[in-house]
């Protein structure tokens, strides 16, 4: 008998290999013959997933996507419960720090991520997925603060929105110097200044 295919299984084990690929050597690298010798796949079974180079680019960022969102998104299920019994500020700095390399895993995804969203600057392909990605969090970050904000956490007169934005920022420049001077910025590093951040929030300073 023909062997049976579940194609989101096989489209999964695509994106992956692109990122293994991306991780390892570069976005320039994953090209669809390095990514089928990548996932032990003929290259033809890849085409058979994607059309196109800038296909196999989307893939692989569209699986990136999902891999953080379910983590952050285990987290966000109880801070947006206006009713959950919990400590807000402590799940808000676990589900931002998510957004940080402190591990082997999230380190990889920093590293992936700042590939994708330098090389979606004059990607087409990539920019759309990466502007969403980048609304998605934006958005919830929102959510969160305007639920700690209700529920008595932090000033009424904060300004949500730009704290929001500059919690964003304060991520992406902790997970860029992480990435990049390691021997300067240590994981331990972000997570203090992630910690002191929220503290002076909840004070309002």
């Amino acid at each position: 008998m023909p062997k049976i295919v579940d194609p989101e299984a096989r489209r999964q084990a695509v994106a992956a290999a692109v990122l293994r690929v991306v991780g390892r050597d570069g976005l320039e690298k994953a090209s669809l013959r390095n990514v089928a010798d990548e996932a032990g796949l003929a290259i033809g079974s890849v085409r058979h997933y994607v059309t196109d180079q800038a296909d196999l680019m989307a893939l692989a960022l569209r699986e990136l996507g999902r891999r953080v969102d379910r983590r952050i998104y285990a987290h966000a299920e109880q801070l947006l419960d206006p009713d959950a019994d919990i400590d807000r500020r402590a799940r808000t700095e676990e589900l931002l720090a998510e957004l940080l390399p402190l591990d082997g895993t999230r380190h990889e995804e920093a590293v992936l991520w700042l590939a994708f969203t330098t090389a979606a600057r004059t990607r087409p392909e990539l920019r759309a997925r990466a502007d969403a990605l980048h609304e998605g969090m934006h958005a919830l970050v929102v959510r969160v603060l305007r639920e700690w904000q209700r529920a008595g956490g932090l000033p009424d007169a904060l300004e949500v929105e730009v704290e929001a934005l500059r919690l964003s920022a304060l991520l992406d420049g902790l997970a860029l110097q992480v990435v990049l001077q390691p021997a300067h910025v240590t994981p331990d590093d972000a997570r203090r200044v992630l910690r002191r951040h929220l503290d002076a929030l909840k004070a309002g300073s």
